[in-house]
């Protein structure tokens, strides 16, 4: 007995449509407000209804590759609970759609695009459904030889939930009965030599597997995730079409395995709209979270983070559990984290993509200086005198990896702050770092965004001969350079005998020194008031800070950043903010003479 097949016919020539593609239409229905949606579902459709007409890499729609698995699913598959028990299942449109996605776009040779499938979604919306269901395709109908699917979590109990679910599915499908062989130990496809087991995190016995499908469930309960998940990937590597879905709702377990993904997922999907953003080619968010706390007592916004509100969800279910938490306010943050999708006890990024994303850029020519702006489609220059004075900030790395520095300037009634930033990291752990934080610093290195430092530490001294490029070569004299004096003492020493004594100006890290120069920054953001010459490791950095906030409602940025989120830019643009404040009327005297 062969694999699985359905009973779709050919649509690879047939122009897509929203009648005929479940990705397009379900993009249709979020544009004209018929489906409500959150921003990042917003924002990862609007991607995926482009790559069907106008692929951006070697990957294209693949229509047939896409209908099959949503046959397979509603010829094969039948619900194994409640009151469908036994009955065929019929997938919701955005089910159809998730689906579409993560199998429908594959290159010229028909190997898949998406290596990695992240759902996030809120409780009871069927993702452990959804995962059961890929992990049957994955050992029958992917075509796949010796296909090898685990349900994996760090304690087995918890990875035989997934696996459990399938195990029911089979038995109430004739078909799959047929053609699986279930016992204790696991479900076996003897034809195709295929085998599904759960997996629980005994690193023991974890090496050498060669996985076609990893299944990761309620990845938020695990607790230093990251050896196991890197495991795991590292058993698909000898597959040419690997799945990883990782699927789950919000949890209260901080910087663990969870926040890194969904912090990854959340610089992908920024990069769908900066070209020089992160770019994960094999990786596919889908992440439904209502997009502020303020929305979990919005009926209408629920739907955010549960799409399958009304099907496996019932209304009354969560307008119960809403009430409830009106009534007691200690459920209030359980009901945001699970129903809504919100962390609650995570600390949140201080800029949504809206207020840190200016692609306004300026350039110095011999007599003048020049800012481009994009309005209705059409550059905009402006002219404007030089600079003369700027002021300088750098944030120094304690473990070797990212450092930076930056020259803020403005100009006479003018209300913008405009940024100039560099970045350094040791050559010896570039390497690492692309792995680690997953952002391109190859390519920005090559576009001289990132400069590198011989060995495997920063060289400081080349954080002086920037500022000397500064000053010597843009004609911007230093007047005053603010920086954390915790680490800075060699480099201290070294700049003061450049620029006099009086340039270093120390900005103690607390809430006293930069609660005031916090909030007027983040005032200019949310005002796009801050111009950075669209510098992407910078917006990497803007993306990344979160906050720490004293009972005086004072913020600073958290030091309690997680390994893969950079704010170093940040924390060196605002220590040259901090200085330009306290130093406001100087500046504004040199600069308006």
């Amino acid at each position: 007995m062969t694999a699985l097949t359905t009973s779709a016919p050919r649509e690879m020539n047939k122009p897509q449509t929203p009648d005929n593609n479940a990705i397009l239409r379900y993009h249709e229905k979020i544009q004209c407000g018929e489906i409500i949606v959150g921003e990042k579902v917003r924002t990862v459709y609007e991607h995926l209804a482009k790559k069907v007409f106008s692929p951006e890499d070697e990957y294209i729609y693949n229509a047939d590759r896409a209908l099959h698995i949503i046959e397979f699913y509603e010829r094969y598959l039948r619900h194994s609970k409640g009151a469908l028990a036994g009955k065929r299942v019929r997938l919701e449109l955005w089910q159809k759609a998730f689906f579409s996605a993560a199998f429908g776009f594959t290159d010229i040779n028909g190997i898949r695009q998406y290596r990695r499938i992240i759902l996030i979604v809120g409780k009871k919306n069927g993702k452990s459904f959804m995962a059961s269901g890929v992990g049957l395709y994955g050992l029958t109908a992917d075509g796949e030889g010796g296909p090898e699917i685990y349900s994996v979590a760090t304690k087995r109990d918890q990875a035989k939930i997934i696996w459990e679910e399938s195990k029911r599915m089979r038995n109430k499908s004739p078909a799959l009965r047929r053609r699986i062989r279930a016992t204790v130990a696991g479900l076996f496809y003897d034809d195709v030599d295929g085998l599904y087991k759960p997996l629980g995190s005994n690193v023991d016995t974890l090496d050498g597997l060669n996985i076609s499908v990893a299944l990761m469930d309620e990845f938020q309960q695990w607790k230093h995730g990251r050896a196991l998940y890197d495991i795991i990937a590292d058993g698909t590597s000898a597959r040419e079409q690997p799945i990883i879905m990782m699927t789950s709702t919000a949890g209260t377990i901080r910087d663990d395995i969870y926040d890194e993904i969904y912090e990854e997922g959340t610089l992908i999907l920024d990069g769908y709209k900066d070209p020089n953003g992160v770019k994960d080619i094999h990786t596919l968010p889908i992440i439904y979270e209502i997009d502020k706390k303020e929305e979990w007592d919005k009926p209408n916004m629920w739907v955010k983070a549960n799409p399958n509100l009304g099907v496996s969800k019932s209304l009354e279910y969560l307008e119960d559990k809403v009430q409830k938490a009106k009534q007691d306010q200690k459920l209030i943050k359980n009901l945001i984290c699970k129903e809504f999708n919100v962390r609650e006890t995570a600390q949140s990024a201080l800029f949504s993509w809206e207020e840190l994303n200016n692609e306004t850029t300026f350039e110095f020519k011999q007599d003048c200086f020049l800012v481009h702006t994009q309005k209705n489609g059409k550059k905009i220059t402006e002219k404007l005198k030089r600079p003369d004075y700027g002021v300088a900030g750098f944030d120094l790395s304690v473990r070797g990896d990212l450092t930076a520095a930056v020259v803020n300037f403005s100009f006479p009634e003018d209300d913008r702050l405009f940024t100039m930033p560099m970045f350094w990291m040791p050559e010896d752990t570039v390497e690492k770092h692309l792995k680690s934080d997953r952002v391109p610093y190859d390519k920005w290195i090559e576009k001289g965004f990132v400069r590198v430092s011989p060995g495997n530490q920063i060289n400081y001294k080349l954080i002086t001969k920037w500022f000397l490029e500064v000053k010597e070569g843009l004609d911007i004299y230093l007047p005053w350079i603010g920086y954390d004096p915790a680490y800075a003492a060699y480099l201290e020493d070294e700049l003061k005998q450049i620029f006099g004594q009086s340039a270093m100006q120390p900005v103690r890290q607390g809430f006293i020194t930069l609660g005031m120069p916090m909030a007027t920054i983040i005032k200019k953001y949310k005002a796009h008031q801050v111009i950075y010459n669209n510098n992407p490791v910078f917006k990497f950095n803007l993306r990344c800070v979160s906050v720490e906030e004293d009972r005086n409602g004072n913020l600073m940025p958290s030091k309690r950043q997680k390994g893969n989120m950079r704010i170093d830019g940040f924390a060196a643009q605002l220590d040259a903010w901090t200085v330009m404040q306290n130093k406001h009327d100087e500046y504004q005297a040199l600069i308006e003479n």
